[in-house]
């Protein structure tokens, strides 16, 4: 039985999108691409948004036009928080959006954002082909999404008043960690946690409401942090903050498309990765420019410091995280194994 228009407009009602919903746009041959960052051009501004500019235009170049794809920046399709539950449900094509914002729904997600385990972009590209980046992706396709690009980013903490560096730095402040797991390891160090976006941020920061924040490197000049914040610790030396930030399609749209385009989308979404990481690793640099010159009192963690954070995680976030379920711990010990 085929798919109605009907069937396309409740989809696109329960989501809370406006026009037809993925599985619509898929048939069409106009795939839709979500995310929270602000939005630029294909050549500048935040290099998420310009990797999907560069994702769509190059599955319409393989394809000779039969695959198009339209980029939908600052979570102007739809919520920030509702994206990877769209993806499940063939209501959203593709996002790029932290995998560890599904951890309410898929707590297996939070390994994307857990403090301490991912030390380098060596290490985290090395998922992919290892054991835990196999047991990821088979995760993820139970749940309805298939992993496209591969991305992690570095990331550090700005704050408003006073330093965040060691871990006794954190005590008595609120602070937005970025996932469960980080959030742990903030409060066991003292800190007040807060839950929210990576785009509502600079709100949170402004009224008061939010001392200081984790979260990316590009995510602080994108969000325009140094407006507001006196200091940065980078993510540009030693870092336990490293988030798994990919751009995923939902299974259902992906698997109506023929098997030509399913590998273009394959295939130039791996493309994509070396660009994400080398655009990563230029805005560590970045940031810390861009706050220097902004008149903020930046730092950088080195290893002892590091090692104290770690150990916080291994008896708190890696703890809990294993004990959640049997995937779970699989996780984990995969991901370990590259120590």
């Amino acid at each position: 039985m085929g798919i109605t228009r009907r069937d396309w407009m409740a989809a696109a009602a329960a989501t809370g999108l406006q026009g037809w919903s993925g599985l619509a746009s898929a048939q069409a041959g106009a795939l839709k691409i979500s995310h929270q960052f602000p939005g630029g051009s294909i050549d500048e501004g935040d290099f998420r948004d310009r990797l999907c500019r560069r994702f769509a235009a190059d599955i319409e170049k393989r394809s000779n036009g039969a695959l198009k794809a339209t980029v939908y920046p600052g979570s102007s399709l739809m919520k920030t928080n509702s994206q990877f539950a769209a993806l499940r449900k063939g209501a959203l094509d593709l996002s790029l959006v932290p995998v560890s914002y599904a951890g309410g729904e898929v707590p297996e997600t939070n390994i994307g954002l857990m403090p301490a385990l991912v030390p380098s972009y060596e290490v985290g590209a090395a998922w992919k082909t290892s054991e835990v980046g196999k047991l990821m992706n088979k995760m993820l396709d139970e749940k309805g999404v298939v992993m496209i690009s591969w991305i992690w980013q570095a990331g550090g903490v700005a704050s408003r008043a006073a330093p965040l560096v060691a871990p006794d730095d954190a005590k008595g402040q609120k602070v937005r960690g970025g996932s469960r797991e980080m959030d742990m390891m903030l409060k066991q160090a003292g800190a007040s946690v807060i839950s929210l976006p990576s785009n509502e941020i600079y709100a949170a920061m402004q009224t008061g409401a939010m001392d200081a924040a984790m979260t990316s490197s590009t995510s602080f000049i994108s969000f325009k942090l140094e407006e507001i914040a006196k200091h940065l610790t980078t993510g540009r030396n030693k870092t336990y903050w490293f988030m798994l930030e990919p751009l995923m399609m939902s299974k259902e749209v992906f698997s109506k498309l023929p098997k030509p385009h399913q590998d273009i989308i394959m295939a130039v979404g791996a493309e994509q990765e070396k660009f994400g990481m080398e655009q990563a690793r230029a805005d560590d640099k970045i940031a810390a420019d861009v706050y220097v010159k902004a008149g903020a009192k930046v730092y950088d963690l080195d290893e002892p410091t590091l090692k104290k954070w770690q150990a916080i995680a291994r008896e708190t976030a890696w703890k809990d995280y294993a004990e959640h379920n049997e995937a779970c711990k699989a996780l984990l010990t995969a991901a370990q194994k590259l120590l």
